[in-house]
């Protein structure tokens, strides 16, 4: 059997049929032993006593994710929660590993699909030089995906293919319903393709676009939200657009300039002691079981694309850098990366007329209406990784959070659910203004 396949079945195994996750690695060094933590945020940079948050409320936070380590659900958290630029609380527990060192300010997880967020602020970056336009046909830039077909019957007929009915455009193709596949599960014909022919493990991008050509759609654009590998394939744009190879625009434009020293894609030796391990939660033991990255796609070896839809390694320090310059409508330190109008873009609902769906901004998912189960106002910005990492970027409030963990799959039964509780608890310590 394939690693790949053997990966895939891992993946079903873990309850992610339906497919919401993420792809794996891509390129640039990291930049150093942990200089990250030179800037906000630190530890050290914590408010106390927070003028935006109670401190009965932040105490019941740290307790709902402490429960979460004291309970082996996982070996270790870290999380930052900001407002207006302070920070409110920047708690640590547990471990890099079960039994191993502690996670510090320096830890490097993978982030997984919360990479598709920085993929969508360099699609603006371009966006705003006028080098495309979002009812542009993604065949303007990637000729390949000029003359697409799709599978009918939800992408389960492959036998009787018929053609799409106009190229995905460049809005579809950032709001997963340009119809292509990904191959998280194999519910379908067209994902099963994705698994067999594994696009993402294709040496370069023209490879990988030159794979996904070859597979047929699950759906006509423009009519169904379904995650998919649109990111990757926007990272060809992106390399494309900008003569640049992906992961060296990112660091020249985004990393750098942000101060993000610790995200990239491509690992060294002397980052393995920070390099957080990755878990699965045994059903039978009820234990804790490490889930290894697939040979095909270590993040120790340039020798596949550089996936702009999953393969970013990061820390909670960089990561909230990112999310207060988007906070901050695109600057950061005096660093301009968008123009607020660009940010205000993302933040926008830009789903195709017609299409079914949740909501989508140009980068990331958007909240809906306030509930108990999702306290955040209408519109916040917000994604996650599928080996446990979150955030969320609230311009209503100015308010944004980063969560750390590595683990595959939920916690089990009654275990901590580190989205929805950390937002429970973070709108319930927030002091009303």
């Amino acid at each position: 059997m394939s690693e790949h396949r053997k990966w895939s079945r891992a993946w079903l195994g873990a309850g992610l049929v339906g497919g919401l996750a993420s792809v794996l690695v891509a390129c640039t060094t990291m930049g150093g032993g942990g200089s990250s933590a030179a800037k906000w945020p630190t530890q050290a940079d914590v408010v106390s006593p927070s003028p935006n948050f109670t401190a009965d409320g932040l105490a019941a936070l740290d307790a709902k994710m402490k429960e979460a380590v004291d309970k082996g659900q996982v070996a270790g958290v870290e999380y930052l929660v900001f407002k207006d630029g302070k920070v409110g609380d920047f708690k640590i527990y547990g471990n890099q590993s079960v039994g191993g060192p502690p996670i510090t300010e320096n830890t490097l997880f993978r982030v997984r699909s919360m990479s598709k967020p920085i993929t969508g602020v360099a699609m603006m970056q371009l966006y705003e030089k006028g080098l495309w336009k979002p009812d542009d046909p993604i065949s303007k830039f990637l000729p390949e995906l000029a003359h697409l077909k799709v599978a009918p019957n939800g992408g389960n007929d492959m036998d009787h293919l018929v053609d799409a009915d106009h190229v995905p455009t460049m809005r579809e193709l950032f709001t997963h319903t340009a119809g292509f596949g990904y191959g998280l599960s194999a519910a379908t014909a067209v994902d099963r393709a994705f698994i067999e022919r594994s696009p993402m493990g294709e040496k370069d991008m023209a490879a990988m676009v030159k794979r996904v050509a070859e597979i047929p759609l699950l759906a006509q654009p423009g009519t169904k939200w379904s995650y998919s590998i649109g990111i990757d394939v926007q990272g060809a744009i992106v390399e494309k657009l900008s003569g640049m190879t992906f992961g060296e625009y990112l660091k020249k434009n985004i990393f750098a300039p942000l101060g993000m020293k610790d995200s990239g894609f491509w690992l060294t030796d002397k980052d393995k002691p920070r390099f957080a391990t990755v878990y699965q939660r045994n059903n039978e033991t009820g234990k804790l079981d490490e889930f290894p990255d697939p040979d095909n796609r270590s993040f120790f070896r340039q020798d596949h694309e550089e996936s702009g839809g999953g393969g970013l390694v990061s820390t909670a320090h960089d990561y909230s850098r990112f999310v207060q310059m988007l906070l901050n409508k695109g600057t950061l330190d005096g660093h301009q990366i968008l123009k607020p109008e660009t940010v205000d873009l993302m933040f926008q609902n830009q789903m195709p007329a017609g299409a079914q769906g949740r909501p989508w901004g140009f980068g990331g998912s958007l909240s809906g209406p306030t509930s108990d189960r999702s306290p955040q106002p209408p519109g916040t910005f917000s994604w996650f990784g599928i080996d446990g990492t979150w955030f969320w970027a609230d311009a209503t409030n100015k308010l944004g959070f980063v969560g750390m963990i590595q683990r595959r799959g939920n916690g089990g039964p009654g275990g901590v659910n580190f989205q929805g509780d950390s937002a429970a608890a973070v709108y319930k310590a927030l002091i009303k203004q």
